[in-house]
């Protein structure tokens, strides 16, 4: 984000917005709620790619190379809007182990602060998840994290 704000203010053209793969742009909302606190640890990282593994089906090789994408795409990024256009075009129940993911992101480092909670009520709502299978998945979270 903060290379966008330089971006904006230095001139620059901002990126063009291109087609990305769905799993990538999960990848790249997963660093984001990394990120929303201001720190990304290894320990989200981790998180992240054992979420890209277990609830996006990717296979060990190419987890590197798609968190990598993700990283990439989120220090570039503008908002989780430019990700959830692609990410939308996953199958509901993909959809919602991505919000599950952000929660799991955020019990990472310990506990959830309330702009996590906000970032992912946000993304939930641009995904078309609604109220009851976010809370279910954040409950899902939470069993898995203790």
């Amino acid at each position: 984000m903060l290379e966008a704000l330089k971006r904006f203010f230095s001139g620059r053209p901002a990126p063009v917005s291109r087609e990305l793969d769905p799993q990538v742009a999960a990848a790249a909302l997963l660093v984001e709620a990394a990120l929303v606190d201001g720190v990304y640890a290894n320990l989200e990282s981790d998180q992240i790619a054992e979420i890209l593994i277990d609830s996006l089906g990717l296979e060990a090789e190419q987890t590197d190379e798609v968190l990598r994408q993700g990283e990439e795409l989120a220090e570039n990024s503008t908002g989780a809007h430019e990700f959830t256009t692609h990410v939308k075009k996953l199958p509901l129940l993909e959809r919602v182990r991505v919000i599950e993911g952000l929660y799991l992101v955020s019990l990472a480092d310990g506990a959830a602060c309330k702009f996590e909670d906000a970032f992912i009520r946000h993304v939930a709502s641009l995904l078309h998840v609604d109220d009851i299978r976010r809370a279910q998945a954040r409950r899902r979270a939470e069993s898995r994290h203790s």
